[in-house]
Formats: C-alpha cells, structure tokens, sequence
C-alpha cells in the first residue's frame, strides 16, 4: 500500500468520524450509562437484600422467612437491572422481555425439579413447618436448620456434617420437628427376670425417678409393667422434660437403674432359650430298659 492510498484512507476516516460525531458520542454516553446503571443496579440489589434481612431480623421474624425473602428481593432487582441495561444500550426490550419469556418457558419445561424446589421453598416459608436453630427429621437424615434456601435446605448434623435437601423433597416427605414444643416425653424399658417382684421392681425404679429433678413429676410419671417379653419382665418408665434435659435424664436414669437393681438383687436376663431334647431322652430310656 502506498502512501497515496494511507492518506486516503485516513482522510476518509477522519471525514466519518466527522460526520458521525454526534452519533458515536451519543452511543459513548449510552453505554458508559448502561456500565453506571449495572454497577449501581448490583450496589442496590446488594443494600436491599441486607437491609430487608436486617430490618426483619430486629422486627423478630425468623430468620429463615429474612432471609428467603432477602434473596428473592436482590435476584428480582439483578434481572430489572439486566433489563434497564439492555434497553439503554439500544435494545428493544420488549422483544428482549417476549425472548425471555419464551426461554423461560422452556427453560421451566426442562428444569421442571428445580421450579418444584421453589415453590416447595415458597411453601416452607409460608407454612414454616422447620426454622433456623430448630432440630428435625426428614425422612432418613436429622439435623439442626441452617439455612432454608430458593432450591434448598441446609441441615447441620451433631456431628458437624452438613446436609443439603432439595426442598421438593422437604415437602414430599414427613417432617419431625422435634425442638419446636418446649417439652418432650421419654419412654425407657428396663427388663428384669421373671422371678423378680413386680412391687419391688416398681418402688425401685420409681425412687430413682422420684429423685430426679429435672423431670416434671408434676405432669406425671408412668412405671407399669410394659411386657412379658420371652426372656424378660419389660417395665415402661415414662416421664416428661424439657428438650434440652431429655438425653442426660435418659442416660442417667440408665445407670441408675442398673446400680439400683444390682443393689437389690434384681436381675437383669440375657436373651434365652429352653431346648427339650424328646427324642434323645426316649432313646436313652429304651437303652436303659434293654439292659
């Protein structure tokens, strides 16, 4: 290329930058507009999100119904700001919008479960049958609630292992909320061997009840005879706490009870069996009589 044809082309680019001044100025504008309207589009969606959740959590609403419509308010806000950003950048959005609901018509067909694992999110919120802090069961996995997400939930298991369910399942399956009441009832069975005495075994276990503090005697305390069980006498102690003292109340009255029957001479069976032996002891008394 020689320089006639540089100069050439330089001149004719400099003539159209000259005549499209206005316009490439305007489209400079557009877009610096569209990158100021997205930044501040993710500040406000971020701000919201934080201060609805913080704005909820001092009025005392749980936290998981906060943060479930804290989540739903910034991703409503990000696809606004999508749309404001395309529309000022040239394009019609309204096409854009009949686009998107075309896709996500589609989309919806083809991602089926995870809309069903919003809405079963919507209807945990609504319904709130687990909350953050309270400790559950659902179907074959326990946990405390973490967190209860748009597709999911977040459970922390006593030893500090972290299940995720989808909430499609939440809902599909039973729910054991076993923290939401106060109080909770404890049965324990103690079997003791046949030749015990029902009124001694009963006076027994009914003293180390009685010497329990912590349990709430005044809602009743049960001690019968549960069972004649082939091995055992099986007794039902049955008594009331709260949530945080069943476990040690149990483990307690366990070793209580132990020493108490040790104590007293009661026995505790091992699982047994009687055997009779007819055809040996015929046999050896045809033997017997043959001699």
């Amino acid at each position: 290329m020689n320089t006639d044809d540089v100069t050439g082309a330089l001149n004719n680019a400099t003539g159209w930058f000259a005549s499209n001044q206005d316009l490439l100025v305007q489209y400079a504008v557009d877009i610096v507009s569209a990158i100021v309207i997205f930044i501040i589009g993710m500040l406000i969606a971020k701000w919201v999100g934080r201060g609805l959740h913080r704005v909820m959590t001092l009025r005392g609403i749980d936290s998981t119904v906060s943060e479930f419509l804290s989540a739903i308010a910034r991703y409503t806000i990000i696809a606004f700001t999508f749309i404001a950003v395309l529309g000022k950048i040239g394009v019609q959005t309204a096409s854009v919008i009949a686009v998107m609901g075309a896709a996500g018509l589609a989309v919806g067909l083809a991602l089926q479960n995870s809309l069903g694992n919003f809405a079963a999110g919507v209807l945990l919120v609504v319904f709130r049958p687990l909350r953050a802090g309270e400790y559950v069961q659902i179907g074959a996995v326990e946990g405390t609630v973490q967190h209860v997400q748009i597709f999911s939930t977040t459970l922390k298991t006593s030893d500090d292992r972290i299940i995720v369910i989808p909430n499609g399942k939440i809902i599909a399956d039973n729910i054991i909320n076993v923290t939401r009441e106060p109080n909770r009832r404890t049965d324990i069975i103690v079997g003791v061997s046949y030749d015990s005495d029902i009124d001694l075994v009963k006076k027994v276990l009914g003293d180390i009840v009685a010497a329990d503090s912590r349990i709430q005697h005044d809602k009743g305390v049960t001690i019968r005879l549960h069972e004649m069980a082939p091995s055992s006498l099986n007794y039902l102690v049955r008594f009331w706490a709260t949530n945080g003292d069943a476990w040690p109340i149990y483990w307690d009255l366990m070793e209580n009870f132990k020493r108490a029957l040790d104590k007293h001479n009661i026995g505790i069976p091992f699982p047994q069996m009687d055997v009779h032996l007819y055809q040996q002891a015929q046999a050896a008394e045809k033997k017997a009589s043959a001699e």
